[in-house]
């Protein structure tokens, strides 16, 4: 074999061998080709066989770590972005927005999100997700962190063991979160008021939850409230709590008077609500989702129960003015019902008019509860015996009246009481509703006495009083006048001759004065005659003496002295 074919690979086949030379070109060497061996690699193709390595390493390792994929639907895209918005739970990021997309119908928005491997729980199908940006609203301002950073998802993860991949997004942020420790109860009310998501539960004033979420019945008659109560005060919250609305400025004008409650400040503006158990005696712990019912205000939700009612229909002969629905019935101070309705009502067989008032009282109010008589039994007679009870009442006494609660508004309201003088009626118990015999109030009596009085004056002769009024102080005035002249008369006339017999009065006092005087030959000689006068009742008293001891010398003169 040649070194030609030496060179030849073994199993290739042997080319061709080339044609002559020609003849000048004989003495020239022939080239010796010799092929390059094609199994040996070239070390150039290292570099992108390692990048390919990576590469694969690196998308292996993306494929392992990537979690599900799931569609969130919002209204709006407002602040989300593709490839930059984060889904996070507790500040963790743990997804990724990947696309955005128009729904067909242009009514929201889909928004892909891929989750990272360990966020697998957060498919669960009760899981929810919102938008975080920046809101203020009841709960306060939140979402203020990304004015910097930008919105992100926000996640709560949900508990339920079927998993899905589509979920409706939350508008506004969940109150309560399923990492939030605590219990969540149910109240009934009428209707919601000034309440809201995240409005405050208070408990001795003091902030204890806030209102979960709110829905309205499914027969429409009422709304279904959830409040959350934040561990530890779920405690206080037993079977015999009382809750009630503490929403704005419970402000109450009434016949009773002007009555201001609030909890706080926040309350006036945002609303909320109270609770507490009366005096203290909550009863058994109340279990999650137990039901209440939300009163209007602390009064209603704090008053006993007020067992069986009863309806009693009164008429008044006189203005229902300042007498509205929800208006007080009281017996001696004691409110014992309210009224219902008023109206008006044309008696033909008396040709009058008469106003009903229908009322609705609660006679426990007024009987003492005591044992054994809360039960089916005690029930039972109180209803048997009522309508007797009631006709012993009126005749006793017991009328209806009409009372000014409030002099500011002209609130009325409807008193209950005994007037031994009334003139005496009969309640007949079969009618219903039973009729309750009315009385008139004072106040109406002395407008009917000031009436009387008004049309008594109305039939004063005003105008021919006038003019004999004025014929007597034209009198009068010419009397004056006269009396004038007089006095001016007697100032020229009489005061002269006054003032010269004030002189001679004064001469004679003068005179007087000199003759009393100390050393007035006057009051000498009276002073003389004065000692004469002595001496000579001094001579009586000695005679005197004298016959007292010789009563005989009378008759016989005095004797000689002998000697």
């Amino acid at each position: 074999m040649s070194e030609e074919d030496e060179s030849q690979p073994k199993g290739q086949p042997v080319p061709p061998a080339p044609p002559p030379a020609p003849a000048s070109q004989s003495a020239l060497p022939r080239p010796r080709v010799v092929r390059r061996r094609e199994w040996l690699p070239s070390l150039i193709w290292l570099i992108p066989i390692v990048a390919a390595l990576v590469g694969i390493t690196l998308v292996a390792r993306i494929i392992m770590e990537r979690g599900p994929e799931v569609v969130l639907t919002f209204k709006t895209a407002e602040g989300l972005e593709a490839g930059k918005t984060a889904v996070k739970y507790k500040d963790v990021q743990i997804g990724l927005v990947t696309h955005l997309r128009l729904a067909r119908d242009r009514s929201h928005v889909r928004v892909l999100v891929q989750f990272n491997k360990d966020a697998e729980g957060f498919t669960a199908e009760d899981s929810r997700f919102w938008v975080v940006r920046p809101r203020l609203d009841t709960s306060g301002i939140s979402g203020l962190g990304t004015l910097l950073s930008g919105a992100y998802i926000g996640a709560d993860a949900g508990v339920a063991k079927e998993t899905s991949g589509e979920f409706t997004g939350l508008e506004t942020p969940p109150i309560v979160t399923r990492d939030d420790s605590g219990q969540q109860f149910l109240l009934r009310a009428n209707d919601i008021g000034s309440l809201d998501v995240g409005s405050p539960v208070y408990f001795r004033r003091v902030k204890v939850g806030q209102v979960a979420a709110y829905e309205l019945d499914g027969d429409g008659r009422g709304v279904t409230i959830r409040v959350f109560i934040n561990a530890p005060y779920d405690k206080f919250v037993g079977m015999n709590t009382r809750f009630w609305q503490a929403s704005g400025i419970d402000a109450q004008l009434s016949a009773s008077g002007f009555t201001l409650r609030t909890q706080s400040l926040a309350t006036i503006l945002l609303g909320g609500i109270a609770f507490q158990a009366p005096d203290d005696a909550m009863g058994p712990l109340a279990k999650e989702n137990a039901a209440f019912t939300l009163a209007q205000d602390e009064n209603t939700a704090m008053k006993e129960p007020d067992g069986p009612s009863q309806t009693l229909l009164m008429y008044f002969n006189q203005s229902l003015r300042g007498l509205a629905p929800g208006a007080p019935v009281d017996f001696r101070g004691v409110v014992i019902g309210e009224v219902k309705s008023i109206g008006v009502e044309f008696d033909r067989a008396e040709r009058e008019f008469r106003m009903p008032v229908l009322v609705q009282v609660y006679p426990d109010r007024l009987r003492r509860r005591e044992g054994g008589t809360n039960g089916a039994d005690g029930a039972t007679e109180s209803r048997s015996t009522q309508q007797e009870r009631l006709r012993f009442l009126a005749e006793k006494g017991l009328r209806a009246q009409l009372r000014n609660g409030n002099l500011l508004t002209g609130q009325v309201y409807v008193a209950l009481d005994f007037f031994p003088k009334a003139p005496p009626a009969k309640v007949d118990v079969t009618k219903s509703p039973i009729e309750l015999p009315t009385i008139a109030n004072s106040l109406d009596e002395i407008q009917s006495q000031v009436q009387e009085i008004a049309t008594k004056l109305n039939k004063v002769p005003y105008e021919q009083i006038a003019g004999d009024l004025r014929t007597t102080l034209a009198t009068l005035n010419k009397t004056l006048t006269a009396t004038e002249q007089t006095v001016n008369r007697i100032n020229s006339d009489v005061t002269p001759e006054l003032a010269a017999a004030m002189k001679d009065v004064r001469k004679t006092v003068n005179t007087a004065e000199r003759t009393l005087a100390d050393d007035s030959p006057l009051q000498q000689d009276m002073r003389q005659t004065l000692r004469e006068l002595t001496r000579a009742a001094g001579s009586v008293r000695i005679l005197t003496d004298y016959l007292e001891r010789h009563p005989e010398s009378l008759l016989r003169g005095k004797p000689d002295d002998k000697k």
